[in-house]
């Protein structure tokens, strides 16, 4: 039998695997399709999955043919919107998230590495009321580019203070999983069932488990 792998710190992807709110975006982003006589389709919504900011608002500026409007226009829009839902609406916590993390807090170093915008970041964490237990908190608008590449978690683990090689990673989508790999980090798959990852994601995960709330950082085979 392998022995379980050690870990110093454990790195959490927010939109998918601590809030369902991928949906959310995806309300979001129809309405302002909508607003401007266009369509925004599942193709659409699994393109921009993992980008930053900027990254996405061109990506939705390129499918709905928007030529002429302002990124920022786009990008504060789409945030506004997410961000008024947390404000006006029950958050979509995911069961068993909060007491999770808590619990894998009191074992390692927790941090979030997200794609979202840092308002809408900051929006899901009160909701999730763990800003008490996290040791970092980065966007993928704070560093160069955003998830398939891996500079969000490079630098939640530098924030920690932890070596890549030691970092356990939870994801939900193919460019979170190739983000986390391409860290040199070990990345756990917890499918969201609401928006559900890529066919191949899976092979590409070191492991995939069903609830965040089986996974135990302190027992993971080698």
């Amino acid at each position: 039998m392998s022995e379980p792998r050690r870990f110093d710190a454990v790195l959490f992807d927010l939109d998918g695997v601590l809030v369902d709110s991928e949906p959310w975006w995806n309300d979001v982003r129809i309405a302002f399709a909508g607003a401007h006589g266009r369509r925004w389709t599942d193709d659409d919504h699994h393109a921009v999955m993992g980008a930053n900011s900027r990254g996405w608002a061109i990506t939705m500026r390129d499918r709905l043919e928007l030529d002429g409007m302002n990124l920022d226009t786009i990008q504060d829009a789409v945030v506004a919107g997410v961000v008024e839902r947390y404000r006006t609406e029950p958050p979509p916590v995911i069961p068993g998230a909060t007491e999770a993390v808590r619990r894998i807090a009191a074992q390692v170093p927790v941090a979030i590495a997200s794609s979202a915008h840092p308002d809408v970041i900051a929006a899901a964490i009160d909701a999730l009321g763990l800003r008490d237990v996290l040791g970092a908190i980065v966007s993928s608008d704070d560093v160069p580019h955003g998830k398939p590449s891996p500079d969000v978690y490079l630098a939640a683990a530098s924030q920690l203070g932890v070596e890549p090689a030691r970092c356990l990673v939870v994801e939900d989508s193919v460019n979170g999983v190739k983000a986390g790999k391409a860290a040199g980090m070990f990345v756990v798959l917890v499918p969201n069932e609401s928006v559900p990852p890529r066919p191949g994601t899976a092979d590409l995960a070191d492991l995939v488990i069903e609830r965040l709330a089986d996974l135990d950082p302190g027992r993971v085979a080698a």
